[in-house]
């Protein structure tokens, strides 16, 4: 099996632990790079690349539609809800973190970092997260992979950044964290999972589906059907976070303004039995409560 991945270290940490699980299955599978968009531009910020949305994925559905690769590893977060037509996920790994976490230079907290402190991140809702809870923070954007932002940050470039657990614990990288929590500082929906996608149908479908976790499927389902119901996209200030519990789903979704300063919020425990239903019910609260309205304007601020 052909995989392609992005070829960045995290992309390829990804892809190799992919690899890895289908070796033990009895199938050679071997990474195959494909350069993005969002790998291209690496001075500006997601919104601005083409939309933004699916900045990572799309070169790389076009070689897997085209053939050249029988799957692709992504981390699911960048995967848009609309998907072309003949592609699906055919695994999503189990998460090993969802949590943002902030890393300064002196090594204090964001709490304790000096007012006009500045922290870097690419993520408007990180962004917007940064200016609701710590207003006295600045935020600036900051692009480049892992190891990038964190020399950016030892040369002095920002004072914190903030970046995914997740990321840090597949390259291996042991630092002093602040690790955020999730239901104050609510993750990008999806964040912290790896997904395999590829052609339906095909033997490459069905080796792949046998990574998948099903837990961590049911909670990226509920995420994915709240963000699309809003249309969120993956460039607005939007969170979503559903952590399975015995026979419920905890779940927390949240849209925020730009600046920060308006949110609209949802959190409630949902039954597993039909969760679909559940979580579409969660996303027309969150819209009712001013979601859909926060979402439109984020889009008509970045557009312009």
């Amino acid at each position: 099996m052909r995989i392609g991945t992005r070829g960045s270290r995290l992309a390829m940490a990804q892809a190799d632990k992919v690899c890895r699980m289908l070796r033990e299955r009895g199938i050679d599978a071997e990474p195959f790079i494909i350069k993005t968009s969002g790998d291209i531009h690496t001075s500006e910020p997601l919104h601005v690349i083409k939309g933004g949305v699916g900045a990572f994925v799309r070169e790389i559905d076009e070689f897997l539609l085209n053939g050249e690769v029988d799957a692709a590893v992504h981390s699911l977060k960048d995967v848009p809800t609309k998907r072309p037509p003949g592609l699906a996920t055919a695994a999503v790994l189990r998460r090993e973190s969802a949590l943002d976490v902030a890393i300064s230079r002196s090594g204090e907290r964001l709490s304790e970092l000096k007012e006009g402190a500045v922290v870097g991140t690419s993520s408007t809702r990180r962004a917007a997260l940064i200016k609701r809870h710590y207003p006295g923070l600045v935020t600036k954007n900051i692009r480049g992979n892992v190891d990038t932002r964190l020399r950016k940050l030892r040369d002095g470039e920002y004072d914190a950044i903030l970046l995914a657990e997740a990321g840090l614990i597949r390259l291996g990288i042991s630092l002093p964290v602040e690790r955020l929590d999730p239901y104050e500082f609510v993750p990008s929906a999806n964040q912290g999972v790896i997904a395999v996608v590829a052609r339906p149908g095909t033997a490459a479908f069905e080796a792949a589906s046998a990574l998948n976790d099903f837990d961590t499927w049911l909670e990226t389902r509920v995420e994915r059907l709240i963000t699309s119901a809003l249309d969120g996209g993956c460039v607005v200030p939007m969170g979503a976070y559903a952590r399975r519990a015995g026979d419920d789903l905890d779940v927390v979704c949240e849209v925020l303004s730009l600046d920060g300063r308006r949110q609209a919020r949802v959190r409630e425990r949902i039954p597993v039995d039909g969760y679909e239903a559940h979580a579409m019910r969660l996303a027309e609260s969150l819209a009712a409560n001013g979601g859909k309205e926060l979402v439109e304007e984020a889009k008509r601020e970045l557009k312009g």
